[in-house]
Parts: structure tokens; C-alpha cells; sequence
């Protein structure tokens, strides 16, 4: 289905990015209302603070709840920036409208939960308020759109999308896997779908949050939502992950902006040879699957198993090292070579079992 939306128009001194920051949970009164100024001073003009704080683990700090929403209202009254903090049940958007926040986000917890999607929908029918949903912890865009889908039903179209990355087992470099495919793939599917980047999840260390900006910017991202504390590496939630209003602010100047409106001539005959070299490849791969049909023939005629394990260790091992001499990452060459094998494997399957 298509979403129905507005214009979602937030406070910037440029069109692009439109950059909301704050810290991770909202500690003190006094930490808030620091925070708050140094940002007001440096231009921010949207001010975000974690007043419930869902943790993997019970123990840790949770949050101040309902005590810590004052504090944002004080922000806004004092600061004139808009206010925004994370929902996660139907009560937390009741005292939210009552508290005056301006802008509601979802977690990516809670995202991945339909019950709990369609409890807070049915809690905003008949307001209006922005509300950006973050994508599920897992890298499902089909639940991604579904929890979109529930908010905008509702009736909200001030709606937007936020990055967070995705959890993984493998942890190499990032706390959460940015997985770009994902958005860029929700951004075709809803071109008019504001989508915004959270550096401080997808990457976990602060030294991380610079690149990750900018590469959100050269994907034509609306804009970032960024954990900044007045003393991070003291912080109660998340220290690792946060950065001084100050060090934001020199991250921010040092964006480049990319033009996406520049005519798209000057690569015409780029992309032609794109096309081109598109073209056969698909008709190396149609060939290819030809053979694999032979060889599903000779192992039917032979009682032989599909998967040859040493055989296809032998394909990956090989093409992986291949493409590290092409210049491509050797991952993801096995990646396409696994999704070759795996279709190669169905079109034999199906001829054994003719």
C-alpha cells in the first residue's frame, strides 16, 4: 500500500540535513537544561532526550519516565527548540501530548513488535504529531514498512524513518550493521518517505559518528539524529556512543552536501554502458543456469546429491580470492556467488524431482 503523507518540515538553517540531538537519556534536570543550551548556542533547533530507557539487561538506568518530561518542557520554554523523546506503550504517548513534546520517535524494540505497533497507532488516532519509527533491531524491511504502515493508518503523515542499523552476531566494526541495501531500498519503495540517520547506534563509538554522517549525506539522507551530553564520558546510558555539543558541531561543519538536484546528463552514457554490461551479465547467468540444469540432470541419472559441499567451498574460496584482485571486497563477492549457488540449487532440485 501507499503511505499517505505530509510534508514533514522541520526547524533548519539548511534544507538538508535537519539534525536533532541531545543525549541519550535524560539524567538530571541540570544535565538536560546544559545540554540544551550548549546545542541552542552551536544552532541546533530540535532537542531529543531518552525519558524511558528500554536496556537489554534489568538494572541498568531505565530512565526517569514521567519526572524527566518537565525537564524537555523547560528546554523548549527556555530554548524555543522543538522536543522530542521515544515511545514505547500508549501511556508514554498520553503523557507526552499532555507534557507538550513536539515529536514522537519508536525504538527499534519496539518496532519489531506488531502488538506494540498497532497499541501506540491506535493511541495517536486523532492527533497530530510528528513521529519518525525506527527500523526493527532485525534487518526485516517488510516489518520496517508494516510499522510505518500502522502509524500512518492511524492517521499521523507527519511520518518519517530512522537508521539505527542492524544487530548482528558478527561485530566487527559497529555496534549496529549499517546494512545501507535496507533504507535505500525503503526509499525506493516510499520516495517521499523522509528517512534520517542515527549514527550513534550504528556505530557505538563516537570516533565512528563523523564518517557515518557523511556517508548518510552522499545516500541522500533528510537528516541525523545524534547522542550529544555535555560530559559523555560520564553519562549514564550509552558514554561511549556520545559527543559534546561542541565536537558535534565541528562534525556538522565539516559535511559535504551533495546536490541532488544537478542534472544527471553528464552520466547518461555511464549509465548506458551500465546497461549494457547488465544485459550480459544476465545472459552469462542464464547461460550458467543452463549448465547447472545439466549437471542436476547427470546427478539424477546417477542417484548422485545435489549439494556438493567440497565443490562449493571450493566456488567461494576461489571467486572470493578473485574478487579481492578485481578490487572488490572479497564478502561481498561470496555473497552474490551464494545467491547464485542457492539458485542453481533450486533449478536442480527441481529437475531430481521430476
Amino acid at each position: 500500500m501507499e503511505l499517505e503523507l505530509e510534508k514533514l518540515k522541520l526547524p533548519s538553517d539548511n534544507e538538508r540535513p535537519f539534525v536533532i540531538a541531545g543525549p541519550c537519556s535524560a539524567e538530571t534536570e541540570e544535565q538536560v537544561m546544559t545540554t540544551a543550551r550548549q546545542l541552542a548556542a552551536k544552532g541546533c533547533h530540535n532537542f531529543r532526550a531518552g525519558a524511558w530507557k528500554p536496556r537489554t539487561k534489568p538494572g541498568g538506568f531505565e530512565g526517569n519516565g514521567e519526572k524527566a518530561l518537565p525537564w524537555l518542557k523547560r528546554v523548549k520554554d527556555e530554548t524555543g527548540m522543538l522536543i522530542t523523546t521515544e515511545v514505547a506503550t500508549p501511556e508514554h504517548v498520553e503523557l507526552c501530548l499532555e507534557y507538550g513534546i513536539d515529536i514522537l520517535w519508536i525504538g527499534a524494540r519496539t518496532s519489531a513488535n506488531p502488538f506494540a505497533m498497532q497499541a501506540i497507532a491506535d493511541s495517536l488516532k486523532g492527533v497530530d504529531i510528528p513521529v519518525f519509527v525506527k527500523n526493527p533491531v532485525n534487518p526485516d524491511l517488510e516489518l520496517w514498512i508494516g510499522a510505518l504502515e500502522r502509524i500512518n493508518q492511524a492517521g499521523i503523515k507527519r511520518l518519517g524513518a530512522i537508521h539505527r542499523g542492524f544487530s548482528s552476531v558478527d561485530k566487527k566494526i559497529y555496534r549496529n550493521m549499517p546494512m545501507w541495501q535496507i533504507p535505500i531500498e525503503l526509499r525506493r519503495r516510499i520516495p517521499n518517505l523522509p528517512i534520517i540517520c542515527d549514527p550513534s547506534h550504528i556505530g557505538g563509538r563516537r570516533e565512528l559518528i563523523a564518517p557515518l554522517c557523511q556517508q548518510a549525506m552522499d545516500l541522500g539522507f533528510d537528516g541525523l539524529i545524534v547522542e550529544s551530553h555535555c560530559d559523555p564520558d560520564n553519562a549514564w546510558s550509552d558514554a561511549k556512543q556520545q559527543v559534546t555539543p561542541d565536537v558535534l558541531d565541528y562534525i556538522l561543519s565539516l559535511l559535504i552536501i551533495r546536490d541532488e538536484k544537478v542534472s544527471t546528463e553528464g552520466i547518461t552514457q555511464l549509465r548506458k554502458q551500465i546497461d549494457e554490461i547488465d544485459n550480459d551479465m544476465m545472459e552469462l547467468l542464464s547461460k550458467r543456469m543452463r549448465v547447472c540444469r545439466e549437471i542436476g540432470q547427470y546427478k539424477k541419472e546417477h542417484n548422485m546429491t545435489v549439494l556438493q559441499a567440497q565443490r562449493y567451498n571450493e566456488i567461494l574460496d576461489k571467486r572470493g580470492a578473485q574478487g579481492t584482485l578485481c578490487g572488490m571486497d572479497s564478502d561481498f563477492v561470496k555473497r552474490v556467488f551464494e545467491a547464485v549457488h542457492e539458485e542453481s540449487v533450486r533449478q536442480q532440485i527441481e529437475i531430481i524431482n521430476k
